[in-house]
């Protein structure tokens, strides 16, 4: 899996999955801060559809983390001011990317945790799509 479909799935879906994860990794192995979650800004990119050109309308407040697991370098950015959150998410990216035998069977929580997330969306899609005026069908004379 992916680091940023990886990142997407633990963001969007459920706090407590992601608290369960890394304290799997903190419990098991010794995780060294290398960056102590902090406060930034970060340029927003947003694609101009018609013309298909990159521009910034402004920064984003984050909070980023950078540990050290085994070696391996995780990072976590969030948006907002979530500083515990930040720190979890680099824990498991260094997991990660430390290839630690404890995320073999992350893989399966994540998809397991992805159809959750997508499910919720459309329910939420539908209700939305259900109060839609069609102005096709409308008589206007």
């Amino acid at each position: 899996m992916k680091r940023r479909r990886r990142t997407e799935i633990l963001i969007n879906g459920s706090r407590t999955l992601v608290e369960q994860l890394a304290n799997t990794i903190s419990d098991n192995y010794e995780v060294k801060v290398i960056q102590e979650p902090d406060h930034g800004l970060v340029m927003m990119k947003v694609r101009e559809t018609s013309k298909k050109t990159l521009f910034y309308p402004g920064e984003v407040f984050v909070t980023e983390c950078k540990v050290q697991v085994e070696g391996a370098i995780g990072m976590g950015i969030v948006i907002g001011d979530h500083l515990d959150f930040a720190y979890k998410l680099a824990i498991i990216d260094a997991a990660f990317e430390a290839n630690l035998i404890e995320t073999y069977a992350w893989i399966e929580l994540l998809e397991n945790e992805e159809n959750q997330i997508v499910q919720s969306r459309r329910l939420e899609e539908q209700s939305v799509l259900k109060t839609k005026v069609q102005f096709e069908t409308m008589d206007v004379s």
